[in-house]
Parts: structure tokens; sequence; C-alpha cells
């Protein structure tokens, strides 16, 4: 009992010490040099999800679940099985839908045991080396046909090792109250996005044109380069909460009052952002499947002419994440001048918002050209480039916003709980809105997907009032 005030100062000093050091390092852009690795590291490891990915669906309905393939791959009988069991029979092109939800969603709910490892066992820097060795070696099993199943389990619980950990050691790189965390989770968002802008051109063109087996191997070989850049710049990183509580021989602090009030308060809004992450990854999904059937992909200048591959489409969205993010933060700086840029809730209202307008541009898209015939690319290029607007406003605002407010002794946990939303809605939810995708028609799915995010913005604004006190806080 006579060393515990001891042993909370020692504890205080050494967390104010290793803050300190980090507002205070500049290497990467006016920002300390660990930052760059959790960059790079995040930049493979989206190169190898989106990678992946861009690939999946396509590999399913044109390949792997046709007859004379979808014999030899293990354990289909039972997952098709599992899923016929509440949904019917099921055709080749829902129940690849399915499948791709299941794996986009689970691979969002393993985050909740890798932060919780991370915060109470490990460390977040042991675990997420640990999610990327399990990560490179899912891709590398998803070369062989058979090996489906067990390999996107593989990649699952990687991710979930993974996701989480990186995440919120970017806010650990500040020291409470640090202006530039903001800005590094947007940088560190730009990383996410060149990772996903060059694995479709790369995986999935080996994919297409190579052999399906090809671009998942890429994918693998992009977890590789993660886990070399995370090596080389491991002594950068900022120490664990976990590892400076047990060096200062620190008890684990229950939650106060005020602490779970914000737990509340992020866990609120997890219910409309799934709705939003629903809409979100029909890119994925649906969207594929329309740029390969109903739209017309040629390029023709006169001189030279081409034709887009589908997969490259999924490029569209990271590309313009590089163009729009300085005109949003030029934009917001602006506002802040003025006293008024939106604040968080706000910011996301916006979102959900453009979700709704680049659906309702799809909708008017496949009336002017009818049911049956095919829409020119530039379409799905202006719905990207609204979504994407959207996007800034919503996704890299919440990371920031999580790891900003989350208690401390948990804050992975918490980040985690940031992808509840996209495993109930990037996962299951899209996946079985998109089992409709065969049965209506074209026109009203998107008017379906532009009212589900529109509702999802509503949600959010009715909660701006009662949350605002709590976030601002």
């Amino acid at each position: 009992m006579d060393d515990a005030p001891h042993e909370s100062s020692a504890v205080t000093s050494l967390d104010r010490s290793a803050g300190s050091e980090r507002a205070t390092s500049r290497g990467f852009l006016g920002h300390p040099p660990g930052l760059s690795i959790l960059f790079g590291t995040e930049m493979w490891e989206r190169f190898s999800y989106y990678g992946m990915r861009s690939l999946l669906v396509l590999y399913l309905t044109q390949y792997l679940l046709l007859p004379g393939h979808v014999e030899g791959v293990w354990g289909y009988a039972a997952i098709k099985s599992g899923f016929e069991f509440f949904s019917g029979p099921l055709d080749i092109q829902p129940l690849s839908s399915l499948i791709y939800g299941l794996y986009t969603g689970l691979i969002y709910m393993t985050p909740l045991l890798g932060g919780w490892i991370a915060d109470r066992l490990l460390g977040q820097k042991r675990v997420v080396i640990i999610g990327i060795v399990l990560m490179a070696f899912g891709h590398f099993m998803m070369a062989f046909e058979t090996l489906l199943f067990p390999a996107l389990l593989l990649l699952v619980f990687g991710g979930g090792m993974f996701k989480p950990n990186t995440t919120s050691q970017v806010g650990s790189l500040y020291a409470p109250g640090d202006t530039r965390r903001d800005s590094a989770y947007s940088i560190f968002y730009v990383g996410i996005n060149i990772g996903a802008f060059l694995s479709p051109l790369v995986c999935g063109t080996l994919g297409e044109t190579v052999g399906w087996h090809y671009g998942f191997a890429a994918a693998g070989v992009g977890m590789l380069f993660a886990l070399a850049v995370y090596l080389w710049g491991f002594n950068t990183l900022p120490e664990d909460q976990l590892t400076r509580s047990v060096q200062a021989h620190r008890r684990r602090e229950p939650l106060t009052r005020e602490d779970w009030r914000a737990v509340w308060a992020l866990l609120i809004l997890c219910i409309p952002v799934t709705l939003y992450w629903a809409c979100y990854e029909q890119q994925g999904n649906t969207l594929a499947l329309f740029a390969a059937d109903n739209t017309d992909r040629r390029i023709n200048l006169g001189f030279f002419e081409t034709e887009i591959p589908v997969t490259w489409f999924q490029s569209f969205n990271p590309l313009m994440i590089f163009a729009f993010t300085p005109l949003a933060l030029a934009l917001w700086t602006s506002q802040a001048k003025r006293g008024t840029e939106p604040n968080s809730i706000q910011k996301m209202t916006i979102g959900c918002v453009a979700m709704a307008v680049a659906n309702l541009l799809m909708a008017g898209a496949v009336v002017l050209t009818g049911e049956s015939g095919k829409t020119d690319w530039l379409w799905l290029f202006a719905y990207s480039a609204i979504l994407t607007w959207g996007e800034i406003h919503l996704s890299p605002i919440g990371l920031s916003l999580y790891s900003r407010v989350s208690p401390p002794q948990i804050v992975s946990t918490m980040i985690a709980v940031s992808f509840i939303p996209l495993f109930l809605g990037g996962g299951f939810l899209q996946g079985w809105l998109g089992t409709y995708w065969s049965s209506m028609a074209k026109e009203d799915f998107f008017l379906m997907i532009a009212a589900i995010s529109g509702g999802a913005g509503v949600i959010i604004w009715l909660f701006n009032r009662p949350l605002k006190p709590i976030l601002k806080g």
C-alpha cells in the first residue's frame, strides 16, 4: 500500500516522458519517425487485402464455384449447407456474395480479439507481428484451390491481430492534446489508400490476365514487405500501454464514470455507421459485378482504343483519396479559421449523404441506358468521386475520434470497437444486400442502397445533440 503513490507517480512520469519525446520528435512530414513505419506497414497490408478483395467475387463466380473446380474445395458442402439453412437454395452469384460478406465481416470482428490480447496479454507490437505472419500464410494458401476456406480463416484472424494495433499505435505516437493527431490519421489514411490503389492494378491484373493464383500470391508478397518494414522500424514505434504499465509495476486502473460515458458514446455511433459500411462495401461486391456485366469499359481516343479491366475500377476510390484529401484538409482549415468547421458527427453525416447521392446517380444512369443496356464507365467514375468525398468525411475522422476519446488502458480494444460497423455492415449486411442483385431491377437496387445510406445520415444527425458534449469532453 505504501508503494502505490510512488508507482502512480513513476508511471505518470514515464507516460509524460514518452509522450513528450513523441511530441517533439519530427522525422516524417513534421511527425514522429514511427508514423512513416506504420504508414508503410499499413500500406502493404492494405495492398494485400484489397488485392485479395478485388479478385474474390470474380474468382468465385467465374472460376472456383463452377462445376469441375468446386468439387475439390475443402469444406464447401458444409459452408453452402450452412448458408442455405437460413436462405434456401443458392445460385453461384448469391452464394459468392455471402462468402464475400462472411469474409469481410469476420475480418472486422476479430479485431476485438486482437485488441483484447494486445491490451491484456502481449502488447500491440508483438500482436501486429503475429497478424502479419498469419495473413502472409493465408494469402499464399489462396493460390491453392482446395484451401479456400482455411486460407480465409487465417486471413480473418491475422487481420484481427493486425488492424486495431497498428491503428492505435498511430495515436500513441502523440502526447495528449497534440494537435498533430488528426493530421497524422489523415496521412495514415493516405497510406491505406496507396495500397488500395496499387493492389487492383497489380494483383487484379495478374489474376485476370495471367491466372487467379498469381494474383493471390502477389498479395502474399505484399505481406512479406509489410513484415520487413515493420521490423526495420520496430524501435521507432511507441511502447505499448501494457509494456509501460508492467515496467512501472502499475496495477490496471478501473474505468471511471467519465471513461464509461466516452465508451458508451463510441458504442452508440456504431449503429448508424454500420448502415454506411453496408452501402460502401458494395464496391467490392455488386459494383464489381456491375462493372463486369453492365458497363461499357471501352476507351476510344481515335488513335488509341482499349478496355479497362474490371478490377481496375476498384482503384478509382483510393486514387481519389489522394486527390481529395488535401482539398478537404484545406477546406476544414479555412472553416476552422471562421469558426464554421463541422464537428466529427456532422462530418460523418456528410459522409452518409454523399453515399446516398452516389447511388442515386447510379440509379439515374441505369434508367438512362435501360436495364439491358451498358452504361458508360464514366458513370462509375463519378460514383466513385462522390462516394470518396463522403468517405474522407467519415472514415479517418472516426479513427482519430476513437483514438482521442478512448480510455488509454483499453485503447486497442476500443479501436477494435470502431471496426464493429465494418463487421456487421461491411460484412454480413452488405453480403445479404448483395443477394438481391440478381433478383431486383438494377435501378431499384441502387435506390435501396441510397435510402439506407440516407437513413444512416439522418440517424447520425439526430445523435449530434446528445453526443456532442460527451465527445467534446
